[in-house]
């Protein structure tokens, strides 16, 4: 979208001028093609036509045929229930030409269509629904890009343009499927050109979003980041056959050649948005034929039943199951002339999350095997200890269920669990990765298509028996069916990216403080990564900076990922290779090298080269190259024991989020800088130092961010201070010039001030007269920013007659509000009647004439 806006520099006339000027002098457009709209008025509402616009669309030269009414959907612009609005007026082209098109306007025609609207604001839309006239009228335009562009290039759709034409190439080179050939509907019969548009047009989306930082999720923008994202995967698998796990990220650099020049964020962001869409894609792809094929059983079943209509709980399953967005399900069942029911699905989504809220137990709940289960186990010749070697791809796997296990049992059908208990399955093999070595568990899935389905909520390893703990989702499963084994990509793949960041994390501590550093314990969840380690001293700064340094050097080398199983004998002896003092390791043992293959390694296990490269004993997932980890941002660092030190870190998107936080809070503070003194910066200061020690970015930074703003808090207070001083003088002043002027006078009530918040100047004047003129009577009233704040002195003469520095204020808070107190001869209050402070003023003034002076 081509706009522009002016606030209150120009209105419609100029905005008419350009328009025309702009289409049929600059672009040369013809006249005769043009045809413009105007707001026809809306009696209903009270508004009148908008002939002003007509008047000046024929000033300008359009014919009165061309210029042409528009009602309220059409020309009467409105951003929502409330806020400001106006009539707006349209320009309308023919691409034909040749012929008065005016009737055509407005109707969908592909041959006349609308490129530019002019938006006249000059209502506000009032929460009562009424239009109150703007004191400043506004201009908002906005002109469509690519059809202009097909007009001036003289093509038959914005399609044909070569705002499109290199995607579409690159499409072609991707998938190896036809040219693209334009056509459109019934023309279009194997749905290749219409892929062709849908995929480029996702592919715009969804680089653009995620370049500004829209990432895909389950809420809110992120969740239609999601959606657009399933919906092109789906099209581009259907119709152009093509395999799904990379597909866009392919097309991604093209579209960053075409348009980095306008937009340079996307070429910034390029291999951010390339790796979140490969790991979206790679996580739909494992579900995608087995929810298509689902969905085929579901559109047959409707058919058997002779139903139009698409059960809702079959489209919450393929949501719930299969990552298949509601929409695209709606999509896909218009495909088969089927309908959805909302109401259903949301009745469906419903019943699932009542059924769920048995299962949300605690950890301690947690099922788990202990000694006499594992005897059992020992004894049960066809339960075989789980291979999990699958763990390590990237893919599903079939299982066969071996026990269920349940209330200290072991049974051979989840039938015998009493519904919404938690129950464990055990698995012949597995590709659920175990919560060992400081890697959390997985989480995911075990089912039957459309039978049965485990919901894994943790998986635990009990001396080589690994149980998948969880409950049924729907359907019963029985010992020797085969199953699905589907973990969760989306949790999986963090966890490597920040267990992969952990081993580089140790490699930089080494390099940094020296090759006494050993580990000492480690987590790996999907947020952080924990890491705990030998060192005598706290971790400095500057050595943070460094450690990060290294760190995000060898992430960026996108060094490839190796790991290999060797005998624990050879392993120990390569140089350079990390593992947990006191820990005991498998023969052979996993060894993970970054950027160097452990073949390489074997050939010659003393080389001194391999201390400079990240080598360790682990079991865990891994990324396959460190690029993929983007960042390593370390988050905090302190002591936990003696000797013993903690990092908490963070890796990938988490890693970026916390950067531009840290940027935001950057902007915040120089904000905060430049606000001019007084209550308002005072008050912004305080909130920000409590959202400071809660903020959650790099500990270097944040530490940078604390010395910033511990000098502009020390700039605050050293302004409160001089204007205290100011403002006590400024009333000591007051009074003296009172009694200089009053000599015979030994009684004052003085209003002062104004005075800034949290003033102590009142305060300090009081005891000054009651320390230095206790003979003088002296009541002072000042306005303190929205409170009144007053106090009195009672000289002891006053006071012999019966009168009460506390009554006496009293009766002025009886007027300004709040209430007074003190001791003796002095009394100090507040109130928050500002308007009422004269008036406390005479009850100060009537009080004294009660008394001799």
């Amino acid at each position: 979208m081509l706009g522009n806006w002016s606030f209150g520099d120009y209105f419609k006339k100029e905005a008419i001028e350009m328009s025309w000027e702009l289409l049929t002098k600059v672009f040369g457009l013809e006249p005769n093609r043009l045809y413009v709209t105007y707001f026809e008025g809306y009696e209903p509402g009270g508004l009148e036509p908008d002939t002003e616009a007509q008047d000046l669309w024929r000033s300008v030269g359009v014919p009165d045929d061309h210029i042409l009414p528009g009602n309220m959907k059409d020309n009467f612009w409105e951003m929502g229930d409330q806020g400001p609005c106006g009539p707006c007026s349209e320009i309308h082209y023919d691409r034909i030409g040749g012929r008065n098109a005016a009737h055509l306007v407005n109707q969908d025609d592909p041959n006349v269509l609308e490129i530019w609207n002019n938006v006249f604001i000059q209502y506000n839309r009032e929460p009562d629904r009424s239009l109150r006239s703007l004191p400043n009228k506004h201009v908002d335009t906005g002109m469509g890009f690519e059809r202009l562009v097909s007009i001036l290039q003289d093509k038959p759709s914005n399609y044909d343009t070569d705002v499109f034409t290199p995607l579409f190439k690159k499409i072609q080179e991707v998938t190896g499927v036809r040219e693209y050939r334009g056509k459109f509907g019934d023309e279009d019969p194997d749905i290749i050109d219409t892929a062709y548009r849908v995929v480029a047009d996702h592919v715009r989306l969804l680089t653009f979003a995620i370049s500004d930082g829209g990432v895909p999720n389950n809420v809110g923008r992120g969740y239609v980041v999601r959606r657009v994202l399933r919906r092109g995967a789906r099209y581009a698998r259907k119709y152009f056959g093509t395999e799904i796990g990379d597909f866009f990220s392919k097309i991604v650099p093209t579209l960053v050649e075409q348009m980095s020049d306008m937009f340079p964020e996307i070429a910034k962001r390029q291999l951010d948005v390339i790796e979140i869409l490969n790991e979206e894609e790679l996580s739909f792809a494992k579900t995608l034929d087995r929810g298509e094929a689902m969905f085929e059983k579901y559109a047959q079943k409707c058919k058997l039943h002779g139903s139009k209509q698409l059960s809702g709980s079959d489209v919450w399953r393929l949501y719930d199951t299969y990552g298949f967005p509601i929409d695209l399900t709606k999509l896909m069942a218009e495909e088969r002339a089927l309908t959805i029911n909302d109401k259903d699905v949301i009745e469906a989504q419903e019943k699932a999350r009542e059924a769920s809220k048995g299962e949300k137990k605690a950890t301690a709940d947690l099922v788990k095997l202990d000694v006499h289960d594992l005897g059992k186990l020992e004894k049960m010749n066809n339960v075989p200890k789980t291979d999990d070697s699958a763990k390590f791809a990237r893919k599903n796997i079939t299982a066969e269920i071996k026990a269920i296990y349940s209330s200290k049992h072991f049974l051979e059908s989840t039938s015998e669990i009493p519904e919404g208990e938690q129950l464990g399955l055990l698995l012949d093999r597995t590709n659920f990765y175990a919560e060992q070595g400081g890697q959390e568990y997985d989480t995911g899935k075990i089912l039957i298509d459309d039978v049965a389905e485990l919901d894994v909520q943790n998986v635990q390893v009990y001396a080589g028996y690994i149980l998948h703990t969880g409950y049924i989702t729907y359907g019963n499963l029985k010992a020797g069916d085969a199953v699905i084994c589907d973990y969760d990509e989306l949790r999986r793949h963090p966890i490597r990216n920040n267990h992969t960041g952990t081993h580089i994390l140790n490699y930089a501590l080494r390099e940094v403080l020296g090759n006494e550093v050993d580990q000492k314990g480690s987590l790996v969840a999907p947020e952080k990564l924990r890491f705990d380690f030998s060192h005598k001293a706290a971790v400095s700064d500057e050595e943070l900076v460094e450690i990060e340094k290294i760190s995000t050097s060898y992430i960026r080398q996108n060094c490839e990922v190796y790991a290999k199983d060797v005998p624990l004998a050879t392993a120990r002896n390569i140089n350079g290779v990390r593992a947990v003092f006191g820990e005991t390791y498998p023969d052979p043992v996993r060894v993970v090298s970054v950027g160097v293959p452990v073949e390489e390694l074997l050939e010659d296990v003393k080389n001194e080269k391999w201390a400079n490269v990240s080598i360790e004993f682990c079991g865990g997932t891994h990324v396959d190259k460190t690029g993929e980890i983007k960042e390593l941002i370390i988050l905090e660092e302190s002591g936990i024991a003696k000797g013993i030190r903690r990092i908490i870190a963070v890796t990938g998107q988490a890693a970026y989020d916390v950067q531009r936080l840290a940027q935001d809070w950057t902007e915040i503070l120089d904000k905060l800088d430049k606000m001019p003194f007084g209550a308002e910066k005072e008050q912004r200061s305080k909130q920000l130092q409590v959202e400071l020690n809660q903020l959650t970015i790099s500990a270097v930074t944040k530490s940078k961010l604390r010395e910033q703003f511990s000098k502009t808090l020390k700039i605050i207070l050293d302004h409160q201070k001089a204007a205290q001083k100011e403002e006590q003088k400024s009333v000591l002043e007051a009074i003296s010039s009172y009694f200089a002027t009053n000599k015979d006078n030994k009684s004052a009530v003085l209003k002062v001030g104004p005075i800034s918040a949290n003033s102590k100047a009142i305060n300090e004047a009081i005891k000054h007269v009651s320390s230095k003129n206790k003979d003088k009577t002296v009541y002072l009233i000042a306005a303190s920013e929205g409170r009144v704040i007053h106090a009195c002195h009672m000289a002891e003469s006053v006071t012999k007659q019966g009168a009460s520095a506390s009554e006496w204020a009293n009766s002025v808070a009886a007027a300004v509000g709040g209430k007074a107190g003190g001791k003796g001869a002095t009394s100090l209050g507040q109130g928050t009647n500002v308007d009422k402070i004269d008036e406390g003023l005479e009850i100060a003034t009537e009080y004294l004439q009660n008394f001799k002076l």
